[in-house]
């Protein structure tokens, strides 16, 4: 078994307020969660209006395979309008 975790950093610039910053990350997170089956979560910067710290789990039997689903969602996250992507990392555990 094989567990991938996503670590992301992200800016949101257009932000005026934490609520508005909870309602962008939680549709995101959603999205991850229905699209790709992982896990999802925002696990840093929770007071802050315009940063977001993201991790992202997924397990698989490949880790390979692991590694290209969460390639998948740094993509879906890059895609995104309201984020902006600032930095990433990937670790197999």
């Amino acid at each position: 078994m094989v567990v991938g975790v996503l670590h992301v950093e992200c800016g949101l610039p257009g932000t005026q307020s934490i609520k508005d910053k909870r309602r962008i990350v939680r549709s995101l997170l959603d999205r991850l969660h229905h699209r790709f089956h992982v896990a999802a979560a925002e696990v840093d910067h929770q007071d802050t209006w315009r940063r977001a710290g993201l991790a992202v789990a997924y397990i698989s039997t490949d880790a390979r395979h692991a590694d290209q689903v969460l390639a998948r969602v740094v993509e879906e996250i890059d895609r995104h309008g309201e984020l902006v992507l600032l930095d990433y990392s990937v670790e197999m555990r």
